[in-house]
């Protein structure tokens, strides 16, 4: 599977946001956060890096889990992280006080012969209902859930996190230039909020990289 722009940038926004004390992650409070469909094990090692707390990275497709295990082991961060080839749906565990997921994307649309590819980007192995459920089944009541999908699920995830009691208190959308509409969404959602704002991040204007986009991954990125 590939690593995608906008799940790096997804990652790097998780990690200030916590990084900024928005969250605490931490083995001192004995703080644990969860990746639903962790993929290359992308977000958690992009979140390791902001925080010592300990995470657990789930993933239905073995072969991505093998994929995630084997460069989260080539990393220094593999004490902290540990990855699980579980669906959510089977996974029980005291909860979390902080869950991120960039789950399959595409509902009712068109597929690849490839099963893996399937798995990873349509929702036929996750919908965006059970996503919810099951973050409420393993969320703390004062805990956090980070989320990014494509711009069209906006409403959807709104409207479900309703159901949930949870509102955003941060809502960007992601654009690939100044000229483009969203394509991504990424929501910081909880219970408890005394403001709510909304932010819009472009990746490139003019053919360069947005300083807003260099900021949030220059911790990352080597070019940056």
């Amino acid at each position: 599977m590939k690593v995608c722009t906008d799940a790096c940038l997804f990652g790097a926004w998780v990690g200030r946001k916590v990084e900024s004390g928005q969250l605490t992650v931490d083995r001192k409070n004995n703080s644990r956060a969860l990746d639903i469909g962790t993929g290359t094990g992308l977000l958690p090692l992009m979140l390791a890096q902001k925080s010592d707390g300990w995470i657990d990275a789930i993933d239905i497709n073995h072969s991505a889990a093998q994929q995630a295990e084997e460069n989260i082991q080539a990393s220094k961060w593999k004490d902290q992280i540990t990855v699980h080839p579980v669906n959510i749906l089977e996974w029980k565990s005291e909860p979390y006080d902080l869950i991120i997921s960039n789950p399959p994307f595409y509902e009712n649309d068109l597929k690849s012969p490839d099963t893996d590819r399937n798995l990873a980007l349509h929702d036929s192995g996750l919908t965006l209902v059970s996503l919810f459920e099951n973050v409420a089944r393993l969320l703390k009541p004062n805990g956090k859930f980070a989320l990014l999908l494509p711009a069209h699920r906006q409403t959807e995830a709104m409207e479900l996190a309703k159901q949930w009691g949870w509102t955003y208190s941060e809502f960007v959308q992601v654009c690939q230039t100044e000229k483009h509409t969203p394509f991504r969404v990424m929501f910081w959602f909880e219970k408890s909020i005394t403001a709510s704002e909304e932010k819009t991040i472009r990746i490139k204007e003019n053919g360069v990289y947005t300083e807003n986009f260099r900021d949030l991954l220059r911790d990352y990125y080597l070019a940056f």
